[in-house]
């Protein structure tokens, strides 16, 4: 039998970006700080309705858990109209950056 390690979240430790999910921004957060142990920059990702849980998820992360060891480095915003429905959803990614 092989043991495999099962992850919470679809992220892969080498990776820098971290996906935001529905899920509580406290967990999410303490994915991130743990995403930290392994590397100095993380990307949040997320789109339409979880856009507010990934600048909640920056603020605690660089101004409770990490303040004046990390910082929000770059915000990027875009939108994209889906061809089928013709409805737009938004999308964010902020790039922290440990000290």
């Amino acid at each position: 039998m092989i043991l495999q390690e099962i992850n919470r979240s679809d992220n892969n430790k080498d990776d820098h970006t971290y996906f935001i999910k529905d899920e509580s921004v406290m967990t999410s957060s303490l994915d991130v700080i743990t995403k930290f142990s392994y590397t100095k920059r993380v990307i949040l990702k997320a789109n339409g309705n979880l856009i507010p849980n990934a600048v909640a998820i920056a603020n605690i992360v660089t101004e409770n858990m990490l303040k004046g060891n990390s910082s929000i480095h770059e915000i990027k915003l875009d939108s994209i109209i889906s061809e089928k429905s013709g409805q737009m959803t938004s999308n964010i990614e902020i790039t922290l950056l440990k000290n």
